[in-house]
C-alpha cells in the first residue's frame, strides 16, 4: 500500500483516512486515479483538490464503512468496491458495525490491489457469475445456528464476521494450524477461486494451469477430506508455499495466488516508506524498491528474495 499527500497542505495520508489531521479537510478515495484526494464542500457534493471533478461518498459511509468517492452524476449509491456487497450484517447491532467495518478496511484493501492489476471486475448485475460478498453471522441466517463457512462458489465469496473479532480469528487460525489467518488474507485467497474461474477454466491456460499445480479434476471433497485426516506431506516446503496448498490443485493455486498479493503489496509499502536493503557487510548489497512490484515480472520479485 502506497502513501498518499495531502492537496492542499502536503500531510502525509493513508488508505483509510477521512480527514486530514494537519488542515482538517475531509479526504476520499478516488479508484480510477489510485489517490487519496483532500476535499472541498460543493453542496450537494464535493469538490476533489486532486482532481477537476464534483463527487460524493458511497453510500457507506454513512456507517462510517466506505471513504471511497463516486462521481457526483453517477447513478449508484455504492463505489467500485461496495456495489459487489451482496449480504452485510443487521447494523443495528454495534458488534456487527464494528466487525463489518473491519471487514470492509479488508476487502477495500482487497480492491486496490485488484485495480492495480487491472483484474476484470463485474457485480452480479453486470453477469449472472459475477462477484458478490456475503458478510454473515452465525445464527442470523435462515439455517439458524449452521455455522458459516469461510469459502467461494460460483462467484460468491462468504466470509463468516466473526472472522473479524482478533480472538475469534485466533482461536481458529490454532485449532487449524494455519500460521498465516487474517481478514485480509481470507480475501485475497478466496478472490483466487473467483479469478480461476474466471481467467483459467476452459481457457487456453488449462494445459499451463495442470502442468503447474497438477490436475483440478481430482476430487475435491474427497481431496480436502485426506488433508483434514492426514495432513500436508511431511517435505511440503519444498514444493508448496504453505501446507494447505498440498490438498488440492485448486487450493496451490489460491494458496499460491494469495502469496503473490501478500508479495507485491508488502513491497509496495516498503517503496513507499523508502525502504532499502543494506547489509552491514564489507561489500554490501542494498537494494531500493522503486519499482511497481504490481506490473514487476516474477523473477525481479524473486530476486527480492520474497519467495
Amino acid at each position: 500500500m502506497k502513501l498518499f499527500e495531502c492537496q492542499n497542505c502536503n500531510q502525509p495520508l493513508y488508505f483509510e483516512n477521512t480527514r486530514c489531521e494537519s488542515c482538517g479537510l475531509s479526504l476520499g478515495y478516488l479508484p480510477s486515479l489510485n489517490t487519496m484526494t483532500a476535499l472541498r464542500s460543493d453542496p450537494p457534493a464535493w469538490r476533489a483538490l486532486a482532481s477537476p471533478g464534483r463527487y460524493r461518498y458511497c453510500a457507506n459511509a454513512v456507517h462510517q464503512g466506505c471513504n471511497w468517492l463516486i462521481a457526483a452524476d453517477d447513478p449508484a449509491q455504492y463505489c467500485q468496491a461496495c456495489r459487489h456487497n451482496r449480504t452485510i450484517p443487521d447494523l443495528r447491532q454495534d458488534d456487527n458495525v464494528l466487525r463489518w467495518r473491519q471487514i470492509e478496511v479488508a476487502k477495500r484493501r482487497l480492491f486496490y490491489t485488484l485495480i492495480c492489476l487491472r483484474l476484470p471486475l463485474q457485480t452480479r448485475a453486470d453477469n449472472p457469475n459475477g462477484l458478490a460478498f456475503d458478510f454473515l453471522v452465525e445464527g442470523a441466517t435462515s439455517s439458524g445456528a449452521a455455522p458459516v463457512l469461510t469459502g467461494h462458489d460460483n462467484g460468491i465469496i462468504t466470509i463468516n464476521v466473526a472472522e473479524a473479532d482478533d480472538v475469534e480469528r485466533e482461536r481458529r487460525r490454532s485449532q487449524l494450524g494455519e500460521p498465516y489467518r487474517t481478514l485480509l488474507g481470507h480475501f485475497r485467497h478466496e478472490i483466487a477461486h473467483y479469478y480461476w474461474n474466471r481467467l483459467v477454466a476452459n481457457s487456453s491456460h488449462l494445459k499451463e494451469f495442470r502442468q503447474v499445480f497438477g490436475d483440478e479434476r481430482k476430487d475435491y471433497a474427497a481431496a480436502l477430506q485426506h488433508y483434514y485426516a492426514a495432513g500436508a506431506p511431511a517435505d511440503w516446503p519444498e514444493h508448496f508455499v504453505t501446507a494447505y496448498a498440498t490438498a488440492h490443485p485448486w487450493e496451490d493455486f489460491a494458496e499460491t495466488w494469495a502469496h503473490y498479493f501478500h508479495m507485491v503489496d508488502t513491497l509496495e509499502t516498503a517503496g513507499a516508506f523508502g525502504l532499502v536493503v543494506a547489509p552491514k557487510l564489507t561489500k554490501g548489497l542494498p537494494t531500493t524498491i522503486d519499482f511497481d512490484p504490481h506490473v514487476a515480472d516474477t523473477d525481479r520479485l524473486i530476486r527480492l528474495g520474497f519467495l
